[in-house]
């Protein structure tokens, strides 16, 4: 790199969430670059206008040394990602069957993606497998382009603390606490150079038990960059921390548009009895706000059991009104007279034919 950029005093302070999008997201459509200076990262989106575009291309193609394009992910790489996942993490035979047929069809991605969200027990090994082995091609690639780096993710140091080391990175002259955390970032840098960076060793001894993960959110650092060139900064690339599981996905930016794509409709068919019973209880609540703006002047305070038999007269026969309408009417039994008496309305009367006796 030439002297014409400022000096930074630390490794880069990447975020590995970040790299990881890039990577997967990174396509004949899609271009990223990493910048060596400061480490931010540049998407050149096809969507922007011409001359911003015309502008980012000749910023990016006049300083090679500083910008690296980011490599694009073939289909034979996709293809090795599923394949290999399949072949180590998955155990049940239909399962693992199934997902061999989703990855030989079209759509391969989007479709694995799809099947492991419905299995909650292969979503969380195919979480870990693919940072796992995403971090292995991060890192290597970081190291072919002699970046000194260190994931923010891996750090354990106070917000405070990393916001200053953000904004101090091309000072020579720091602060005690500082320089003791740039300490720390040198010895950190390190240990991705070493070759269990890109080998890591499995952990020996009995594995812990498998309990309930939380998905928390790591509490980072606010974004620092000084030396973004003016042409560039509407193609800057700082999104905010995703779930990595989704970040797979070609076609979605969010875990929830991926969600809200996937086959299937959510809503669950209606109960009959519950539909039922909501009626009743809708007509119940007809006759309650009837009952409320009837009129109860009637039953004023009345002494003798003869009024009182009256008032209760017209209270039943307000409520059998009130009950019209409302409530179905119960079929009465019909008595066997009422039935006749029906049964000989709806007979016809014919007259009688009346035979002739032969004559002698």
């Amino acid at each position: 790199m030439t002297e014409a950029y400022p000096k930074c005093r630390q490794p880069l302070i990447l975020r590995y969430h970040r790299l990881l999008e890039v990577f997967s997201k990174s396509n004949d459509v899609r271009d990223f670059y990493l910048d060596k200076v400061e480490g931010f990262l540049v998407f050149y989106d096809l969507d922007k206008g011409e001359e911003e575009l015309a502008l980012a291309d000749a910023e990016l193609k006049a300083h090679p040394d500083r910008f690296c394009s980011i490599p694009k992910l073939t289909y034979y790489e996709t293809r090795k990602f599923m394949e290999g996942f399949v072949t180590e993490k998955v155990y049940d035979i239909d399962t693992k069957e199934k997902l061999l047929e989703i990855i030989g069809a079209r759509g391969a991605r989007e479709n694995f993606l799809e099947f492991v969200y419905d299995n909650l027990t292969e979503l969380d090994k195919w979480q870990q497998y693919y940072q796992e082995r995403s971090r292995v091609r991060v890192i290597e690639w970081l190291r072919d382009n002699e970046v000194v780096f260190v994931f923010e993710e891996d750090l354990d140091l106070p917000t405070i603390t990393m916001e200053k080391l953000k904004e101090h990175k091309f000072s020579a002259r720091v602060s005690k606490d500082v320089s003791q955390a740039r300490d720390v970032l040198d010895a950190k840098s390190k240990t991705y150079y070493s070759s269990d960076a890109l080998n890591p060793r499995p952990k020996r001894g009995r594995p812990p038990k498998q309990q309930a993960k939380l998905e928390v959110e790591p509490e980072l650092a606010g974004d620092f960059y000084t030396t973004v060139p003016s042409v560039l900064r509407m193609f800057l690339f700082a999104p905010d921390f995703s779930n990595a599981a989704a970040m797979f996905s070609e076609g979605f930016d969010t875990e929830e548009k991926l969600l809200a794509s996937m086959k299937g409709s959510t809503e669950k068919p209606i109960d009959m009895k519950l539909h039922r019973l909501s009626q009743r209880l809708e007509s119940l609540k007809q006759v309650s706000d009837r009952l409320k703006t009837m009129d109860v002047s009637d039953t004023g305070n009345a002494l003798s059991s003869k009024d009182i038999s009256e008032d209760t007269d017209k209270e039943s026969k307000g409520l059998s009104s009130l009950l019209q309408g409302v409530i179905p009417k119960r079929k009465t039994k019909q008595t066997l007279k009422e039935r006749a008496m029906k049964s000989k309305e709806k007979m016809k009367e014919v007259t009688r034919i009346r035979t002739r006796k032969p004559k002698k």
